[in-house]
């Protein structure tokens, strides 16, 4: 066994859209006559990833200039299916991860209603149990996303979906998009409620933009089991106090920040560690997306290593974190 695959690893945060081997990508595209901007693979290939001399400058940037393809070729049961069996095959593979938790929002996969919601996430749940089928070491579930560019209305039926599944592959719940005017954390908290009292684990993308009124609420109200990104928090003691107490643990994206210019550089990301470290704050390794964004867990950690982020004793209880604050509980 390679050196790389020795330790058993976890990842808790990785989107569908970011996650998939572009070639694989590039074959459902051309096999579902998806019309490309480009003839051309490897025009293709830097269309869909980000260098590690590339920035966005914001998570906006993300969501338009990268989420927009890899969704699209995603929208169909088929696409999906694939899609999911992959990256679980392939994290095993590469990294030992023996615990992955994939999350995507069905409804941008959807095709604006012409495909049928229940196909798109029976069909993820297919490539689910195919992948866990060929490796039997690994354990893995989905999360489904709601969105801040949806309705209400929207996100209460991907909700229902989540609970309808929750004992055929889907584990849990979170919401993502970036920052509008239009979307309240308020007017979703019961939907949240209702999450938690379905037994399925809650996630929520906050502290990545924006001002910190939202995460605040988060922390003190929803109380979520954990948080996507949440590096905003280093700036407010009272709320990373608050984080410690809730026993919510952030899932952490190291490179993701880096490239969306959510942090500005290595030296701020060792600071943001190093306060949440100071007060307590459980956080995980995660890579928000392997494939966009040319990455994986084994370099996640020996970036943090390298760069005296972190020591290899400190990556090692992160990885203990991410196994104990899994939605995946048999």
């Amino acid at each position: 066994m390679p050196k790389i695959t020795k330790t058993q690893r976890a990842e808790l945060h990785t989107h569908l859209g970011a996650a998939v081997d572009p070639p694989i990508l590039w074959s459902i595209a051309h096999r579902q006559g998806i019309k490309l901007p480009t003839k051309n693979y490897w025009d293709f290939e830097d269309m869909i990833t980000i260098d590690p001399n590339e920035k966005n400058r914001n998570v906006g940037e993300l969501d338009k200039n990268f989420y927009h393809w890899t969704e699209l070729i995603q929208s169909s049961p088929e696409a999906v299916e694939e899609s999911v069996k992959s990256i679980i095959g392939g994290g095993y593979r590469k990294n030992n991860l023996v615990l992955q938790e994939l999350r995507f929002n069905p409804m941008k996969r959807n095709r604006g209603g012409e495909r049928d919601l229940d196909h798109i996430i029976m069909s993820a749940i297919w490539g689910l149990d195919k992948a866990l089928l060929e490796y039997p070491h690994v354990k893995a579930g989905i999360i489904l996303m709601m969105g801040r560019t949806l309705t209400l209305k929207q996100n209460e039926i991907i909700l229902h979906k989540a609970i309808k599944y929750k004992n055929e592959g889907v584990i849990g719940i979170d919401i993502a998009d970036p920052q509008v005017k239009s979307f309240s954390m308020k007017e979703h908290a019961r939907l949240f409620q209702k999450a938690k009292a379905a037994g399925l684990g809650l996630t929520i993308h906050t502290g990545e933009e924006g001002d910190l009124e939202e995460m605040r609420y988060v922390v003190k109200e929803i109380k979520p089991h954990r948080i996507g990104h949440g590096v905003m928090a280093a700036r407010d003691p009272q709320l990373m106090r608050e984080i410690a107490k809730n026993k919510i643990v952030l899932e952490i994206c190291p490179t993701s920040n880096l490239r969306n210019s959510v942090v500005k550089n290595v030296g701020e990301l060792k600071k943001i560690i190093r306060d949440l470290k100071k007060h307590k704050v459980r956080f995980t390794i995660n890579t928000d997306g392997p494939e966009m964004y040319r990455t994986n867990i084994h370099k996640e950690q020996e970036f943090l290593i390298k760069n005296k982020i972190l020591s290899p004793k400190e990556v090692a209880q992160c990885t203990k974190w991410a196994f104990e604050a899994s939605f995946i509980k048999n």
